[in-house]
């Protein structure tokens, strides 16, 4: 899959506006969005408090649409973006997934399992790999996350 095509600035806005909903609704704000062929099949940000639900996480809840949408489980021919870089969890239904280009934003050195701490999306040991494009609006998308638990550090301390 040829990566020029894609215009990764404008879907990471996208995953953005996800995180930023996200954060409005106390969720930890991570927002994620899936394309294929330059069209949106797949959009969310966390739930995790809202449906009281570990597994609810942008990447999660965006794979699940994005194959209601295509009729099948095999995402083969999209891309995933998402503001942070995914968890284990999020990793391993990547591959499941069979997504091929992961696009994130912030590196999540205390949980990231695409660089940080495990690199499973480029494990060969595994059936499927990704291609990563890691820090698309890296900074926009840590600071978000930064000034979320910056808040709720201070609302912990009154």
């Amino acid at each position: 899959m040829n990566l020029e095509i894609f215009p990764h600035e404008h879907f990471m806005k996208l995953a953005f506006e996800q995180a930023v909903v996200a954060s409005e609704l106390d969720e930890v704000p991570v927002g994620a969005v899936i394309v294929r062929g330059q069209r949106i099949i797949g959009l969310a940000h966390n739930l995790c408090q809202q449906l009281r639900d570990p597994t609810a996480h942008a990447e999660m809840l965006a794979i699940t649409q994005a194959a209601e949408a295509v009729g099948d489980w095999r995402l083969e021919d999209c891309v995933l973006y998402v503001t942070l870089e995914p968890c284990p969890m999020c990793a391993g239904a990547i591959l499941q997934a069979r997504i091929p280009i992961v696009v994130y934003g912030a590196a999540d050195p205390k949980g990231g399992a695409v660089e940080s701490l495990y690199q499973m999306l480029t494990d060969a040991r595994l059936n499927h790999q990704a291609e990563v494009v890691p820090g698309v609006l890296g900074k926009q998308c840590g600071m978000i996350l930064t000034d979320f638990f910056q808040s709720k550090r201070k609302l912990g301390k009154k």
